[in-house]
């Protein structure tokens, strides 16, 4: 009886082996098969893409064959393309499902709106959609909008460039037609010989400086820099402008901190501070007073040196503040006229102190005059050497401008 028994208890536990055996198999099995679910969500790049994507300068997204989103770069989310794990632009899309359908490749150029912006700014991107292996297609898009704002003020300045030489070209023109026709008329031809002087001294000056500003643009500054006196500086600039002065009874007062020192090329400093001269001269009134003062301040990176010039002028309107750095933007293009000027002065001693590694700020009000400021960093290095050379203050002078000295303005915010 006990024999029986334990016999039938083997063979039941023999049976329970095998079919724990059998379902760990069938499970197993069961596990390793593609469900319909999987072969949806879960897609596999093909070797090398992921890597070839994470490399591209251009904005990436990788759609399945239920335009879901399965790689997406970080340029793609940051221009707005994929929300919520699916591709945002519907004409994207549509191109996406057409080269999914037929296998070719598509490109178009869009207008994107800016997110989080107002003001109707618009994102131009170049699109392209091509077939990713049999299932995937990949979608680059790339942001043109820096590129189309450069060819935008390419085209206006040779537009700009193109107006401006005109005037003077056509003006020499004329005037030596009228030169032909009075050759009879001593006066006439003297009077009109006069003329065609001030055109080409305005058409010399405009190509002048469209060279110099080529030339700021270009050349690094500091391949050459060498410590520069302020001092210097000023004094070359009130020269520059000392007849213009003289001829509207305008007193030009230079003064400040004394010896005093910036790193940079001292020809594209010089011009820099005599354009903002030149400027206020041009644009103030008769018998009034112009102000050039240099100061040392402090700022958290070193000491900065500010040159400020300051006029009793026309002064300048909030709107035209904005864009007065602009080539060829004048607030007053009559007086701008009158006065020789080329509207490119200011875009020169933008490009100049931002090579220095400065800014220029400007304070105005309509009636009241203007201050410009230029803030460079100051030659540390110089300074020490000059105080440890004295000679050197003998041999340059300390005060060498021939116009009373006029402390130096405040710089107005």
């Amino acid at each position: 009886m006990n024999a029986a028994v334990a016999a039938a208890a083997a063979i039941a536990g023999a049976l329970t082996g095998v079919i724990a055996v059998l379902a760990f198999r069938w499970s197993e099995r069961d596990q390793k098969r593609p469900t319909r679910t999987s072969l949806h969500t879960d897609p596999v790049l093909p070797p090398g893409v992921d890597t070839v994507l994470s490399v591209l300068r251009s904005s990436a997204v990788v759609l399945d064959e239920a335009d879901a989103v399965v790689k997406a770069s970080s340029a793609a989310y940051a221009l707005g393309l994929v929300r919520g794990g699916k591709l945002a632009v519907e004409p994207m899309l549509q191109m996406a499902r057409d080269t999914r359908r037929d296998g070719e490749i598509r490109q178009v150029e869009l207008d994107l709106p800016r997110r989080g912006t107002g003001r109707g700014e618009a994102l131009a991107v170049s699109a392209r959609v091509a077939p990713l292996g049999s299932r995937l297609v990949l979608l680059l898009v790339e942001d043109l909008t820096e590129a189309r704002r450069i060819e935008a003020v390419r085209r206006d300045f040779v537009a700009n460039v193109s107006h401006e030489l005109k005037t003077p070209v056509g003006a020499l023109s004329l005037l030596s037609e009228a030169v032909m026709d009075a050759s009879d008329d001593p006066e006439a031809v003297q009077r009109f010989a006069g003329r065609m002087q001030i055109e080409a001294t305005r058409l010399t000056n405009l190509v002048q400086e469209l060279i110099d500003l080529s030339r700021v643009q270009n050349d690094d500054p500091l391949e050459d820099a060498e410590p520069v006196r302020v001092d210097e500086l000023v004094a070359e600039a009130v020269d520059r402008c000392r007849h213009q002065a003289g001829t509207k009874q305008i007193t030009i007062a230079a003064g400040g901190t004394a010896d005093l020192h910036v790193w940079g090329n001292r020809g594209q400093l010089a011009a820099a501070l005599g354009n903002l001269v030149e400027n206020a001269v041009n644009y103030s009134p008769a018998r009034t007073r112009v102000g050039v003062a240099a100061r040392r301040v402090s700022a958290p990176g070193g000491d900065m040196i500010e040159l400020a010039v300051t006029d009793q002028g026309i002064g300048i309107s909030d709107k035209d503040k904005e864009r007065i750095f602009e080539r060829f933007y004048r607030v007053d293009p009559a007086r701008s006229r009158a006065t020789g000027g080329t509207g490119l002065g200011l875009a020169i001693v933008k490009h100049v102190v931002a090579s220095h590694g400065g800014e220029v700020t400007v304070w105005s009000a309509e009636g009241q005059g203007s201050t410009f400021t230029l803030r460079l960093p100051e030659a540390g290095a110089a300074r020490d050497r000059a105080q440890q050379h004295p000679d050197l203050e003998d041999e340059a002078g300390t005060d060498s401008s021939p116009y009373e000295p006029l402390p130096a303005p405040e710089v107005l915010p």
